[in-house]
């Protein structure tokens, strides 16, 4: 059997869940990845209140749609962050609060446990996010980075992180960090390195997302390969990258998404660069029987389009691997 196609909702907070689900459904869906802002979950109240969370299954399953995981990327991503008035437009304000920042980090860690506990109460065992990362600001190193200074900010995101993952032990629900620029891990080495600051718990994987590693030149297939027993969640998100030199680089010369400078962009699926065909052998390789869940972006194309596109793309895609050797028959 195929996997089930998700789209996550996200991108399409602006709409009411029932709305997203109707829409959902009528590009070919087979279910959501809720997003935990808009109203597609609130997560105090699903932690709280089981059948607030049970309510979320009732309203998908009127438009034939499932859930197999939820997602709170941006409460996530102020874990570990220096926090600044950046972050004040991503979070919910019982976060935000007075924005002190080591009061919103603390804030924002007791907010992914009962992010945890909501999934327990809607029956998921999956969880995706961001971490964030004290450290990102020292990519380029010059001025000269001590590597010591490495050292701490991992040292730091196992300190926050480790009760986190605790609670999420005690509901038996995983973490998929989406391995992206300005979190933890943002390739092979520091997903490695992540995993390894954690000594090497369980709790912690990944939502795998191939779009935020090819512009960068890292090998998203061997990503698969190197942590296929961690990739518990996929997205489904393309990526264009220039195969000639362009006025802005990997670094995105701060120009805005879609602007044509720019050396890579965010494209619906099967438009950009990335190899699908080879992610799904691979993940077929490790064993992965997860949802594929679309994560729509593209600044030059309207999303409903995208959307349903991308579901058709992935469901012409996606197959099963193969349970004999195609010459098995000389064998016998």
């Amino acid at each position: 059997m195929a996997r089930p196609v998700t789209l996550f909702t996200g991108q399409w907070a602006d709409l009411t869940l029932e709305t997203v689900a109707q829409k959902a459904r009528d590009f070919g869906f087979d279910g959501l990845e809720l997003a935990c802002w808009g109203d597609h979950l609130d997560v105090r109240r699903a932690a709280e209140d089981r059948a607030y969370a049970q309510s979320r299954h009732e309203l998908l399953a009127k438009y034939g749609l499932k859930c197999w995981a939820i997602s709170n990327h941006l409460v996530g991503q102020a874990v570990c962050d220096n926090i600044d008035e950046r972050h004040r437009a991503i979070l919910p304000p019982h976060v935000w609060g007075d924005g002190d920042p080591e009061g919103v980090r603390q804030r924002a860690a007791a907010e992914m446990q009962a992010t945890a506990r909501a999934a327990a109460n809607m029956g998921l065992k999956i969880v995706n996010g961001f971490t964030g990362s004290s450290i990102w600001h020292l990519l380029y190193s010059f001025p000269p980075v001590d590597p010591q200074s490495i050292d701490r900010g991992y040292e730091e995101f196992a300190a926050r992180w480790n009760p986190i993952l605790d609670e999420f032990d005690r509901e038996g629900v995983r973490f998929g960090l989406e391995v992206h620029p300005t979190e933890i891990a943002f390739d092979v080495e520091t997903a490695q390195r992540a995993i390894d600051a954690l000594g090497g718990r369980k709790t912690f994987g990944f939502n795998y997302d191939p779009s935020h590693l090819g512009y960068q030149g890292v090998d998203y297939v061997e990503f698969i390969r190197r942590f296929g027993d961690r990739i518990y969640h996929v997205h489904m998100k393309d990526a264009w990258w220039s195969s000639v030199p362009k006025t802005s680089g990997v670094f995105g010369g701060h120009l805005n998404f879609g602007d044509p400078r720019r050396f890579w962009d965010f494209r619906s699926l099967g438009r950009g660069s990335v190899n699908f065909e080879e992610i799904i052998r691979a993940l077929n390789q490790v064993g992965y029987q997860g949802p594929l869940s679309i994560e729509w972006e593209d600044s030059r194309m309207d999303r409903e389009h995208g959307a349903r596109e991308a579901c058709a793309f992935v469901k012409q895609l996606d197959f099963e691997p193969s349970r004999r050797a195609f010459d098995a028959a000389f064998a016998e």
